[in-house]
């Protein structure tokens, strides 16, 4: 259950940064925007979030499924990569003092935060059901 609500958590925050984008075509909580292949990062974060939450509400109807275990896996890999490559730069420039951030840090850290949730929750699901 708790895979569930890192994974809500996660497509909550991204959804919402990716609506003020959308409304918008600012960033949300006035810090730079991260584009890649030509469209905010926060959009690739909300869909990699969305994956995992609809895998989480699958794994809680369907009971156990290590499939579904599998690609939340897989998914949550790829989110890391993904909101490290830009996490890195920014956290950089953060102490450096070229940016501020009304968070603290910069929302893809954040995200990057829930991905490596999703993924250490993953790992243990994974290794109790290889024990039963």
């Amino acid at each position: 259950m708790t895979i569930l609500y890192v994974t809500l958590a996660g497509f909550l925050f991204s959804g919402y940064l990716s609506l003020i984008k959308l409304l918008s075509n600012t960033c949300a909580l006035n810090e730079p925007c991260p584009y890649f292949l030509g469209y905010p990062a926060c959009w690739y974060g909300f869909a990699l979030f969305s994956i995992l939450f609809i895998l989480a509400l699958i794994s809680q109807l369907r009971k156990e499924l290590k499939l579904i275990y599998w690609f939340q896996l897989i998914t949550s890999v790829l989110g890391i990569i993904f909101a490290s490559y830009f996490t890195i730069p920014e956290i950089v420039r953060l102490f450096t003092g070229n940016s501020t951030y009304s968070l603290g840090l910069p929302t893809c850290a954040y995200g990057l935060v829930f991905y490596v949730l999703v993924f250490i929750l993953v790992i243990r699901k994974l290794q109790q059901l290889k024990k039963n």
